[in-house]
């Protein structure tokens, strides 16, 4: 019953005030571990079987130490005062949730744009996209900012709450590093297809299960929000697989369904130019407005998300 109270109040926190800016967050002491492992394992392993090893031996460090510390620190905290322990699980949960935030980012892009500041616009949306951003049209900002959203639903949302609610902060932090390991190693080019195989493909297990829960409460808040529910379950049945990831266009061909647009297609990753499939049709220009209904969806899937895993959670604790 605390977990379920800790993700429930740090959920309501995350969509209220989001992550505070001035305090440190624990995700980049995971980020600075996996630099400093790289660095360790680049050192000693120059072949590529063994930087494939030395990846893998990576991976499994980082998910223990970040599933480890923070056991330990709610073990001792708890030692002083149950309470205190209440505290600091309840604000992990806060900080391991995206939906503020990646609202807030996303519409520093729709505000830009507003604004017809496209070198902002382009500016603002490469904080949120991995994608080269200096050539891209207002269309393929919008598109760009649309995309993030519909993606990070399931992996900035969804799936954290749905690990937090199985198993606290501690499995919060284990997924978080496994996001974090494949956002950092996990590029398909000659640097990383090493290194990165292993904590790419742990990625996509992790993501498995949450992008496709992510999907269905995505068409549920479709329907709730009087999008277009029928488009958004074609097209989710159709292009869910468009994508190098299995995970990745499941959101993503939800929320292209929803708003009647096409998002996807080629894109350049530093300086080279990836051929990728559409997803979605165009029935309609990309818009500006589109931002604003993404996140729409976005935070009334959320919202399913906690109903649903808050369910889940009562039933096994009862």
């Amino acid at each position: 019953m605390e977990i379920l109270l800790a993700c429930t109040i740090g959920f309501f926190l995350d969509l209220c005030v989001g992550d505070p800016a001035c305090l440190y967050h624990p995700v980049r002491l995971i980020g600075a571990l996996i630099a400093w492992l790289e660095k360790a394992v680049r050192k000693i392993c120059s072949r590529e079987k063994a930087l494939l090893v030395g990846g893998g031996i990576l991976w499994t460090v980082v998910v223990f130490l970040s599933g480890l510390i923070p056991f330990l620190l709610l073990w001792a905290v708890n030692l002083i005062h149950p309470i205190l322990r209440f505290l600091l699980e309840t604000f992990w949960c806060m900080q391991l949730l995206a939906a503020k935030s990646l609202k807030t980012e996303s519409m520093k892009v729709y505000e830009r744009l507003k604004q017809q500041d496209l070198s902002g616009a382009r500016k603002a949306v490469s904080m949120i996209v991995g994608r080269d951003t200096e050539n891209l049209t207002e269309s393929g900002v919008t598109k760009a900012a649309v995309e993030t959203v519909a993606e990070n639903t399931s992996d900035g949302v969804v799936a954290p709450l749905l690990f937090l609610m199985l198993g606290g902060a501690p499995l919060g932090f284990v997924y978080k590093a496994v996001n974090t390991m494949d956002s950092m190693l996990g590029y398909k080019n000659e640097k990383y297809h090493a290194i990165g195989f292993v904590p790419a493909k742990m990625d996509d297990i992790f993501n498995f299960i949450p992008a496709r829960i992510s999907a269905l409460l995505m068409i549920t808040a479709a329907w709730m929000m009087h999008m277009d529910v029928r488009q958004a379950w074609h097209v989710f049945r159709r292009d869910r697989y468009k994508h190098t990831s299995p995970n990745s266009a499941q959101t993503e061909s939800v929320c292209a369904g929803a708003l009647n647009i096409q998002l996807a297609g080629d894109a350049y990753y530093f300086g080279k130019l990836h051929h990728k499939e559409t997803i979605g049709d165009a029935l309609r220009p990309v818009k500006n407005e589109d931002i604003v209904a993404a996140n729409r969806l976005m935070y009334g899937t959320a919202w399913l998300a906690l109903l649903l895993f808050g369910v889940v959670r009562l039933l096994l604790v009862l």
